[in-house]
Parts: structure tokens; C-alpha cells; sequence
């Protein structure tokens, strides 16, 4: 992994739309074939969007902080987040028993996802499966049993 020295548009548009919380300009970052890789479930672009609505609902303070992205000679794209907030509202997805606001502040470990961008936008979003980190550790934190995703 070295440097990158130029961010793909795809992703500083993505990238400013979590840190603002922005749903349409997520959506507008994304290749219509869109992927989110974890270890129990591949999501689509409305999956996607619907779990960061969600996400957003019940903490409304969620934040994102960075390392500046590296690239590998694939070309995939890396970027270490720091990201948490508090559980203040429901947290409610589609096909998922709502949780009450807990007040429980989630900070999830620092790590990186990965990031395949075609000339279309975002085409892969994989997040290294770390203990604790996201979106499963969202749940955990929160005294989910048994996280969705």
C-alpha cells in the first residue's frame, strides 16, 4: 500500500456524504453495481442506503475521522475510519426487530475498508472484519444479540 495522490471523485464524494450525513450524495457516489462485502451478508445500493438512514436516525451524532487513503497495486483503495456516536434514537432496518435508544455511546476500533472504484463510481465497499468493528459492532455495542449483519 503506498500514498494515494489523487482521491477518486466516487469516493470524496462518499466520503463527504457520511461525514455529513448525506443519503443522496452517498447514493450518487455509488456504480450501479455497488457491493458491501462483510463476512455474513452482501448489500446492494438500497441496502446500503437504508442501514446509513438507519444508522443515522439512531445516532444522530455519528462522526467519521480518517487517515488519508492508500491505494494497493490492484488498485483497490484504503482508508482507516475512526467512527462512533450515541444511541439516542431507534435503530430501525428493514426486516429487523427495532431497538430502543440505549444512551449508549459506540466507538468502534479503528480500521480500515476497502474500496474498488469503477469508472461508474464506488463498486465494492469491504470493511476489514475486525472485532468489534463495523457495522457488527454497532450492534454489539448497543446489547444486540444477534447482530444482522
Amino acid at each position: 500500500m503506498h500514498d494515494l495522490t489523487e482521491i477518486p471523485v466516487a469516493l470524496e464524494l462518499y466520503m463527504e456524504g457520511l461525514r455529513t450525513h448525506d443519503i443522496e450524495k452517498i447514493g450518487k457516489s455509488f456504480a450501479e453495481e455497488i457491493q458491501f462485502i462483510t463476512p455474513a451478508r452482501t448489500m446492494g445500493r438500497e441496502d446500503i442506503l437504508a442501514f446509513l438512514s438507519a444508522l443515522y436516525r439512531g445516532f444522530p451524532d455519528w462522526t467519521y475521522d480518517h487517515d488519508p487513503p492508500v491505494q494497493s497495486a490492484d488498485g483497490t483503495i484504503g482508508v482507516k475510519w475512526r467512527q462512533g456516536g450515541t444511541h439516542t434514537d431507534t435503530l430501525s432496518f428493514p426486516g429487523f426487530e427495532p431497538c430502543p435508544p440505549t444512551g449508549r455511546r459506540v466507538t468502534i476500533p479503528e480500521h480500515y475498508f476497502y474500496y474498488q472504484v469503477s469508472e461508474h463510481g464506488l463498486a465494492q465497499i469491504r470493511p476489514d472484519p475486525v472485532p468489534g468493528g463495523a457495522p457488527r459492532g454497532i450492534f454489539e455495542q448497543i446489547g444486540v444479540e444477534l447482530p444482522p449483519l
